[in-house]
């Protein structure tokens, strides 16, 4: 039998990013927005920029694509600009014990995350997880013929699946964004939703690549296991194996 693959977010899934990297990714976001919008000579005051984001989250799944697709910017100028942090270090906030969990956990680890792959390496560099992943998959590297297709694309997960054969009976994918699972389970992989950071989110809406969650008192069919932390995935492996 394969052995599992385990494809693991970041932010608000291995650390807690509504502490302070989403609303200072935000607070970055609108203001690379408003910027754009000034240029080409729309309106760009808060309520404007409000609206472009949320309407490119809502139809392509994330802010990202919208800002690629119709202001013509460069991604990584978008992602450069969004993530960038006086000081990162003192905004990461994380459980204890991550490392000694994913040591115990059967199977390839993958980092797969829609955040940009300077951010994402310092970030797990910093909780000490770098050496149990055996990939990383920035959202750089999601491409699908060319073009950006960032989790939750199916495109993207098949690619992904097919690259590294891995069979996605024997593959789960660890988040705390249900719409990633969603689009996961529909092609045979395993899911597990980690809500312990959900609560403190500022703005579920206005991150890029997040999207409303249902409530957290239920688990939704496409979700495998519902855990609060990625520390409880060992108690739950005769349900995702």
């Amino acid at each position: 039998m394969p052995k599992l693959t385990w494809l693991f977010d970041l932010d608000n899934t291995l650390h807690n990013a509504s502490h302070a990297i989403f609303p200072a990714i935000n607070v970055n976001m609108n203001a690379f927005i408003a910027a754009v919008l000034e240029k080409s000579g729309a309106l760009s005051d808060a309520a404007a920029v409000n609206a472009a984001r949320v309407a490119y989250l809502q139809r392509y799944g994330a802010t990202l694509l919208g800002m690629v697709k119709h202001h013509q910017v460069r991604q990584e100028d978008f992602l450069h600009a969004a993530h960038l942090f006086d000081d990162l270090i003192p905004m990461i906030r994380a459980e204890r014990g991550l490392a000694r969990l994913l040591k115990r956990l059967p199977g390839r680890k993958i980092l797969l995350t829609n955040a940009p792959r300077r951010y994402s390496h310092d970030v797990v560099r910093h909780l000490g997880l770098h050496r149990h992943f055996a990939k990383h998959v920035p959202i750089e590297s999601m491409r699908v013929h060319g073009q950006l297709r960032p989790k939750p694309s199916r495109l993207m997960l098949r690619k992904l699946l097919a690259k590294e054969r891995i069979s996605a009976h024997r593959c789960i994918l660890v988040e705390d964004t249900v719409g990633h699972l969603k689009a996961a389970k529909s092609l045979g992989l395993r899911t597990a939703w980690i809500t312990q950071y959900l609560r403190s989110n500022p703005d579920l809406q206005q991150h890029g690549g997040l999207l409303v969650q249902p409530k957290l008192s239920k688990r939704p069919v496409y979700v495998d296991v519902k855990v609060k932390s990625v520390r409880q995935l060992t108690d739950y492996l005769h349900r995702l194996r």
